[in-house]
Formats: C-alpha cells, structure tokens, sequence
C-alpha cells in the first residue's frame, strides 16, 4: 500500500513540475540561415529568450523579434534576451501597409548602379520569380525596377488555353494594378515576360485570408506558404534599419 502510495505521490509531483514550471519565452524567428549549422536553425525555428545558440565559423543566423532582426555570425555562442529591442521597426510599418498605389505610384529615374527595390510586401515584383502571399480581397499592385520607358508585360498563365494578358507601364510608372477581367487563380503558376527583355518570371500565388499584424507570425505565414521572396525582402529591409 505504500508502495502505490509513494508511486502516485510520485506522479503528482511531477505533473505538477510540468505544470508550474516556467516556460521560456519566445524571442524571435529565425528568417535567414546559412553556413555549416543551416541544418540545425532552419528558417521558422523559434529560439527561445534564454535558449544559447553556438554557431561555427561561416554560419550566420537572422532572428526576427518585435519587427526588428538580429543578425548572428559565427563561431561564437549567443544568447538573444541580452540584447532588448526598443519600439517596433518603422521599415515594418512601411512595408507591410496596405496603402493605395496612388500614393506611391510615380517612380524616380535612378543612375546606373543604384539598386532600386520594392517598397512594399504586398507589390509583386514582375521581374522575381516564387510564391507570393497576398491578401485576399485585395487589388494586386504590380510593380517594376526601372521607370525610364514605358513597357507592356505579358501574363500567361501555364499550360491554359487562354491568350495571355498584358498589362502596360507608362513612362515613369513604378506601379500598375492588375484590372484584367481574368482573375488570377491561386496555386496556378504563371509566365511574365516584358517586351523590352528576354528574361521571363514565373509565379504562383497564394491568397491569405488574415494578414497577421505581428511581425513573427507574419513572418511564419511567410514561411509556412513558401513566400521566400516576400520573406527576404521583409528580412532585408529590417536589417538595413
């Protein structure tokens, strides 16, 4: 009797361990991976605030937390809750808004050799091929590098029937919003090809019913749909601020 005795004693402490035990904050997302460790923090890993992360000669690791990234280089053991972030990232705030493309609709001519991007998550850049999230519901807003000349892409969608569409930029237009009465069918890949350029890009697209506000969760919608190119342009712009 005993024995059973000490045995569910035994049970109960441990349930109640598990139970009142602390668990570790989540400090950030991992969005971009490279070097020997690649395999051990893939992208989407959630690193914990007091987790230790040794990465060896060659590795560097970004961290997405509170709309800010942290960039890891290695070797060296690192531990993310000794660093604090201070507000939420601007950049954030200025990629992700879905804003009207009237109000950023004009683009600069640039001189040669200055990297021209897109400003926003939610612009499909006609020149990059993947998967791209978009909201749904949403107009889709196309956008371009270069502005200098006006230029007609087309959009063929593969292996359909269906002529492809075109859809023209004017001179010095960044942006052009896709009012084809051909709606674009998510999951289906298709071919954008510009007149002035032999190069041609191929795109799928994924429709989102909710856009997360958080920046982590964003960036695991990201992940989770394969929107690498979405993924990596929010990645750089926080890094670069």
């Amino acid at each position: 009797m005993k024995t059973i005795r000490r045995t569910w004693l035994g049970i109960f402490a441990a349930f109640a361990t598990l139970v009142l035990a602390p668990q570790e904050a989540i400090a950030g997302t991992v969005v971009a991976v490279s070097g020997p460790s690649a395999s051990q923090y893939p992208v989407g890993t959630q690193i914990g605030d007091t987790q230790r992360v040794t990465l060896r000669e060659g590795d560097t690791l970004t961290v997405l937390h509170d709309g800010r990234t942290r960039t890891l280089r290695g070797p060296g053991t690192f531990v993310l809750a000794q660093r604090t972030t201070q507000g939420r990232n601007r950049a954030l705030a200025a990629l992700t808004t879905r804003r009207s493309a009237s109000r950023a609709r004009t683009g600069a001519v640039r001189g040669d050799g200055e990297e021209v991007t897109n400003p926003n998550l939610w612009y499909v850049d006609v020149a990059k091929s993947g998967t791209i999230c978009l909201a749904n519901g949403d107009p889709v807003h196309l956008w371009r590098a270069r502005t200098e000349d006006a230029e007609v892409y087309s959009f063929a969608r593969e292996n359909a029937a269906e002529e492809p569409v075109s859809l023209t930029f004017p001179e010095r237009e960044m942006l052009a919003l896709w009012e084809s009465a051909v709606q674009l069918r998510e999951g289906e890949t298709y071919a954008i090809s510009s007149n002035n350029s032999r190069d041609v890009a191929q795109v799928r697209f994924v429709f989102l019913q909710d856009i997360p506000e958080d920046a982590e969760d964003l960036a695991l919608a990201l992940i989770e749909n394969g929107c690498t190119v979405q993924l990596e342009q929010m990645s750089a712009a926080l890094e670069g601020n």
